[in-house]
């Protein structure tokens, strides 16, 4: 029997990157998948690709509203929500003398609270329908210490560590096993923004920033979504059961903890 047979899943910023590839996974193991993103277009062709086991809907984790309705489109499409990723995220660099309110603000509204929120609205479906769940944040090494340039996008990443921790001990009492995967350096099209920062502020050449830091991981390589799924799937998974509050470092050895 496959891992994840009867489950639904519910994966924020699931339209590409990580998001997706957990989508794929979670299919191959036998669950159903809510592709939710703010780029509904793009969620519907992610969708369409992997066929009848996959339903897209609109999501933008920054307003209560959208949630919810993305929740109960879900609940809707597949009847339950078994399994939820918050996925949805974004990057942002710049020296501390340089940070602006509205960039701090936009940061924490989607890595922080949309995370916060949308775990809450999954939360409470899980607790009413009383057959536990299993809920993964997608923290970052980011989150493990500061970084010169990065001291925004580090903070929410380490209160989604600390999130992850508070939720799990306060759900576990209802069977929801909350826990996180926190990857390294990942590969993939965001990457090319992230780049453009350090060629900003670090005055290095397009490209240069993500070859040194591939060659900084001691796997040998950055990260590529699929290194992540064996995580996700194991997570959403029964094998899973005992494990709570957790944070697991998928990163190629760059962080040991």
């Amino acid at each position: 029997m496959k891992r994840l047979e009867g489950k639904c899943a519910l994966i924020t910023g699931a339209a590409r990157g990580i998001g997706l590839a957990f989508a794929q996974a979670y299919i191959a193991e036998g669950a159903r998948v809510v592709i939710a993103d703010i780029d509904i277009a793009r969620a519907r062709a992610a969708a369409a690709s992997l066929g009848d086991a996959a339903l897209a809907v609109e999501m933008d984790v920054t307003q209560q509203a959208s949630i919810d309705a993305a929740v109960a489109q879900a609940i809707a499409g597949f009847g339950q929500i078994d399994i939820l990723v918050n996925n949805a995220a974004i990057f942002t660099a710049a020296p501390i003398a340089e940070i602006t309110r509205s960039d701090y603000a936009r940061c924490f509204d989607i890595n922080v609270a949309g995370t916060l929120f949308t775990l809450q609205a999954v939360a409470r479906h899980m607790i009413a329908r009383g057959q536990g769940g299993k809920i993964i944040n997608m923290a970052s090494q980011a989150g493990r210490r500061g970084e010169a340039l990065v001291g925004v996008y580090c903070a929410t990443k380490a209160a989604v560590i600390s999130l992850t921790q508070s939720a799990g001990l306060n759900l576990i009492a209802h069977g929801i096993n909350v826990n996180a995967i926190a990857p390294g350096v990942v590969d993939g099209e965001h990457w090319d923004g992230v780049d453009a920062f350090f060629a900003k502020y670090e005055n290095k050449a397009p490209g240069q920033k993500k070859r040194e830091v591939g060659a900084s991981v001691p796997f040998g390589r950055m990260g590529r979504a699929e290194d992540l799924t064996g995580m996700a799937v194991f997570l959403a998974s029964s094998e899973a059961d005992y494990i709570v509050a957790q944070t697991y470092n998928v990163d190629g050895g760059q962080w040991m903890s």
